[in-house]
């Protein structure tokens, strides 16, 4: 048992027979059969706002393989973590949790890229995990001055989904750390630590469970609320900044623009990894993929990476000018390795 319930992080009651990918065979194929290279992703990159970000991909895939590419976009993350798990998509974006539990199914899931950090590498390749509450009750999780935890033991709360490394995985952590709980059962069942514990789905989802008062507290990530949220007193670097839903907000935050949230604990969370079914994906395919991904000109692609507070951001933020997607491999991703367990 690692430092999170397996149980949880287990895969094993999904299946593709009723939830399966449009346009995949019910078998894998080989890899040197591959006519089609079947895309999919998580729930958060699904979302209407990052659509040019996706064709953008479908015909850089398509340009540098010369093979008919297949984007299939989900509502459940573990849709995403069997597909690619079991060959039947042959390249995925996903969270770090995501590609370990998918690893953990099949070590022919292989990470090959991630986005860097803002001077171009490795070092600080990272993103936020939040826990927010709405900003009526902000004053009541003040404790010496400071944001504190220690007031939402009974309350409702809201993650991503259990296969979500920073809508779940990183706050679970963080949250049984500050309590010293061993046993995180308790941490994700109704009527345990907390009174109600729901699952938005998605980032969008769980933030929409913390705007509309059906959760207290919700976890979810920057990089997925940024197209919807703005940081109004503060940053999204520093804890207690005020966060107001936007005028221009897309679906499902229409109805929502104005709303305030506050953030009372950030987390950090390593970037997650493109990556590719070694065994329904070619070798030359992957090599071509891995070059092209990486290279200054996918980089400087305007739909698929946004300019540092672009009004309307694409699938990728730029920290910096030198920000990029960089070759990774799995011993890069060892930390959350730990955390999961696997």
């Amino acid at each position: 048992m690692g430092k999170i319930n397996r149980q949880l992080l287990s895969l094993g009651g999904i299946t593709l027979l009723t939830l399966g990918l449009a346009g995949c065979a019910s078998k894998p194929s080989s890899a040197a059969n591959t006519k089609t290279i079947n895309v999919v992703f998580y729930p958060n990159e699904s979302a209407k706002s990052f659509a040019g970000s996706r064709t953008a991909l479908q015909k850089t895939i398509e340009k540098a393989t010369g093979k008919k590419v297949n984007l299939q976009t989900t509502t459940d993350y573990n849709v995403a973590i069997q597909a690619i798990a079991s060959g039947k998509a042959q390249l995925a974006y996903m969270g770090a949790n995501g590609y370990i539990q998918a690893n953990h199914i099949s070590k022919q899931v292989k990470p090959f890229a991630t986005l860097s950090d803002a001077n171009g590498g490795l070092k600080n390749a990272t993103y936020h995990a939040y826990l927010m509450v709405q900003k009526k009750d902000a004053a009541k999780y003040v404790q010496d001055g400071h944001y504190s935890l220690n007031h939402i033991k009974g309350e409702r709360i809201s993650y991503v989904s259990n296969s979500s490394t920073s809508g779940f995985l990183v706050p679970l952590s963080e949250i049984s750390r500050e309590f010293k709980i061993k046993n995180t059962d308790k941490l994700t069942q109704s009527g345990g630590f907390f009174s109600k514990v729901l699952y938005g789905g998605s980032h969008q989802g769980s933030a929409i469970n913390l705007l509309k008062g059906d959760v207290d507290v919700a976890a979810f990530d920057d990089e997925d609320l940024t197209p919807y949220l703005d940081a109004t007193t503060g940053t999204w670097n520093q804890v207690g900044t005020t966060f107001t839903v936007k005028n221009n907000a897309a679906a499902p935050f229409t109805s929502l623009k104005g709303h305030q949230i506050v953030d009372i604990a950030k987390m950090t969370v390593q970037q997650g990894p493109w990556v590719y079914n070694a065994k329904t994906l070619s070798a030359k395919d992957e090599q071509k993929l891995a070059t092209v991904f990486t290279s200054k000109s996918f980089a400087t692609n305007a739909k698929i990476f946004s300019a540092p507070n672009a009004k309307v951001p694409m699938m990728f933020q730029k920290a910096s000018a030198k920000t990029k997607l960089v070759k990774v491999t799995d011993s890069w991703y060892k930390p959350t390795h730990e955390l999961v367990g696997y």
